[in-house]
Parts: C-alpha cells; sequence; structure tokens
C-alpha cells in the first residue's frame, strides 16, 4: 500500500506563485514515475507534468509548458511541483499520482488510467 498525500495548495494572484508538495510513504520502489494532474468541475482529470524517479526525466503539457516545473527528491520520497506566471485558467484541484510500472524502455505515462495510486487532491485557486 502506498500513500500519496498533497500540500502547498491555496489561493494566488494571476502572475503570482505557488509549489506544491507530494510526500508517499508505504511501499518502497525504485522503479517508477510520480506525475501531476488537475480537474475543474465538468472536465476529466487533465495530465500535467510528470518525472521519473531514478533519472529525472521530465515531460509537461503544452499549457504549462515553460511555466511549471516538477522535480523530486529522492531521499524525502517527494515530488514537486512549482507553479510560476499563474493564470485563473490553472484554477483546479490538484492531484498527485504514481505510476509503478514505469520504467526507462517506455514513455512516461499522461493517461489517468496509467496510474496505480493516488492523492486526495489539494486545491488552487487563481484570482483575477
Amino acid at each position: 500500500q502506498v500513500q500519496l498525500v498533497e500540500s502547498g495548495g491555496g489561493l494566488v494572484q494571476a502572475g503570482g506563485s505557488l509549489r506544491l508538495s507530494c510526500a508517499a510513504s508505504g511501499r518502497t520502489f525504485s522503479s517508477a514515475s510520480m506525475g501531476w494532474f488537475r480537474q475543474t468541475p465538468g472536465k476529466e482529470r487533465e495530465f500535467v507534468a510528470v518525472i521519473s524517479w531514478s533519472r529525472g526525466t521530465t515531460r509537461y503539457a503544452d499549457s504549462v509548458k515553460g511555466r511549471f516545473t516538477i522535480s523530486r527528491d529522492n531521499a524525502k520520497n517527494t515530488v514537486y511541483l512549482q507553479m510560476n506566471s499563474l493564470k485563473p485558467e490553472d484554477t483546479a484541484v490538484y492531484y498527485c499520482a504514481l505510476d509503478l510500472s514505469y520504467s526507462s524502455s517506455y514513455s512516461l505515462a499522461t493517461r489517468r488510467v496509467e496510474y496505480d495510486y493516488w492523492g486526495q487532491g489539494t486545491q488552487v485557486t487563481v484570482s483575477s
């Protein structure tokens, strides 16, 4: 069993920044990827960013590329999402997810069904 706990969400003005954290605990792993998704009412959960645990390879959605940065601290079993130049369109519940099946021979997962564990989500609200 793996537990994912997000933190760092809140209210910020347009153009501001937030840093989200996701701490993993429980089952140990060495080959995996951890990603961020977001969801607003009436929309499906959409991919934001992902990072491989071993090599730190990253992939971003076009809508956040150049503004958001994903990183990880292996010693702390934690992944971060630094969000800069925030826009009202970024308002959503942000979810951390873990893909235990990832290996370097496959592409980083961007679809919801490819992930094994999910956090409870943290609200990000960007005012205009």
